[in-house]
């Protein structure tokens, strides 16, 4: 089943730590329990939204890889 995010951040081209950057501002912008759909072309994303969303306390729901672009989901907790 896929995923229904309600806001997607497209942060394709930017390197670390501009999605991380990006994201702890975009996460603010949906509402709590909502999700949002973070795009990134940095490998180093795979291990810094997960890491991220841990210490922010943040619920990361499911990550996928297509053609050289990481989808993140993420879903707001607090």
């Amino acid at each position: 089943m896929a995923i229904e995010a309600d806001e997607t951040l497209d942060c394709c081209g930017l390197s670390c730590p501009m999605p991380i950057l990006k994201l702890a501002k975009g996460i603010k912008k949906i509402d709590i329990g909502q999700v949002l759909e973070l795009l990134s072309t940095d490998p180093g994303s795979k291990t810094d939204v997960p890491v991220w969303c841990e210490k922010m306390r943040h619920e990361f729901v499911e990550s996928t890889e297509e053609k050289g672009v990481y989808k993140f989901y993420i879903r707001r907790v607090k």
